[in-house]
């Protein structure tokens, strides 16, 4: 074996590391033109490694989310005496999980949020554009847990509370499935509480057009004026080049409207720069139907577009239509910050 090893580096000329390496392998294995078997197996990996990128990366934020859910039943167990005296025992929990999200989203993302001036200091509807995860919105409450100390509650589609082992984290988050009156509370409490009008049907089936699938959907509309709240748009630029969906496959669509289940695959988790943009509110007025807040029309003379209109203007000014992975993976070594 020595002798081998000697082989490398003796001689006037030195074999290079690879050569070395199948050298030693042989020596070992006994097994003769290894070479060959080592080049096919490098051929096959690099054949299908962009296959594992684009399907193994989103495993690994579905094990960010049960490690989080592990902190959080850790975090109950050791604090549960504590829980009769505290009335949030959850505080605590709250502040490790957004300094890991929000890192994750700094780390693999560049993540930035822009306009968080614009989130009011009391209640307010955000309505935001769907991707096709909600990671997105997840980095967005985690980078304002720690700017402002404040949460923001979501409306989750009934899917969301079957996921196994979810509950914890649902509850501590404030993720509600609604209805109206579960939504209208909320916001009378004096908290903020998002909502993604198109839903999962946005998420699975819109495409890097970035079309806003909202149909006819008025419901965050009713529930804004209800609790005499400000409507505040969110979106966040290349949303949909970190995530992709199979979408455009018909026999999917028909799929999901018969059973109303998310079974259409997506890919990637590619590390695209993520750029959330909080537009100016939409301030609440009194003798405005739910209509006409929901409405694509700009109306100047209440303070604002209103709300499709107003999400559909920050897609307009911060993403370049059509999405693409590359240029947003670009844009991670643009040096100059985007204006807002």
């Amino acid at each position: 074996m020595t002798g081998g090893n000697e082989s490398c580096t003796g001689g006037p000329t030195s074999m290079s590391y690879l050569t070395c390496l199948t050298y030693i392998l042989e020596e070992w294995t006994g097994v003769e033109d290894i070479g060959d078997y080592l080049s096919y197996a490098f051929y096959i990996l690099w054949l299908f490694f962009p296959l594992v990128v684009v399907f193994v990366l989103p495993g690994v934020i579905v094990i960010l989310f049960y490690a989080s859910i592990l902190w959080l039943h850790i975090y109950k167990r050791k604090n549960e005496i504590k829980e009769a005296y505290s009335h949030d025992v959850w505080i605590g929990a709250r502040e490790v999980l957004a300094t890991i999200w929000d890192g994750h989203g700094r780390i693999w993302h560049g993540y930035e949020l822009h306009g968080i001036e614009n989130i009011p200091q009391g209640p307010g509807l955000v309505v935001f554009y769907h991707g096709a995860t909600p990671l997105d919105f997840i980095y967005f409450t985690a980078r304002l847990h720690i700017m402002k100390k404040r949460c923001c509650s979501v409306v989750a589609d009934h899917f969301v509370f079957r996921l196994p082992g979810f509950r914890i984290l649902l509850d501590v988050f404030g993720v509600i499935h609604g209805p109206k009156e579960a939504c209208v509370g909320t916001l009378k409490k004096g908290h903020l509480l998002a909502i993604a009008p198109g839903g999962v049907r946005e998420a699975l089936f819109s495409d890097e057009m970035y079309t806003i699938l909202w149909s006819d959907r008025k419901g965050f509309a009713k529930v804004a004026i209800d609790a005499k709240v400000p409507i505040i748009p969110m979106f966040t630029q290349n949303v949909r080049e970190g995530f992709r969906t199979l979408g455009g496959i018909k026999i999917l669509r028909s799929l999901y409207e018969r059973i109303r289940l998310p079974i259409v695959p997506l890919y990637g988790g590619f590390p695209v720069k993520l750029r959330t943009f909080i537009g100016e509110p939409i301030p609440y007025e009194p003798n405005m139907t739910a209509e006409e807040l929901a409405a694509k029309e700009p109306v100047i003379e209440i303070g604002g577009i209103m709300t499709k209109a107003a999400v559909q203007g920050l897609i307009e000014k911060h993403q370049k239509i059509p999405g693409n992975i590359f240029r947003a993976l670009m844009e991670r070594f643009q040096t100059q910050k985007k204006e807002d």
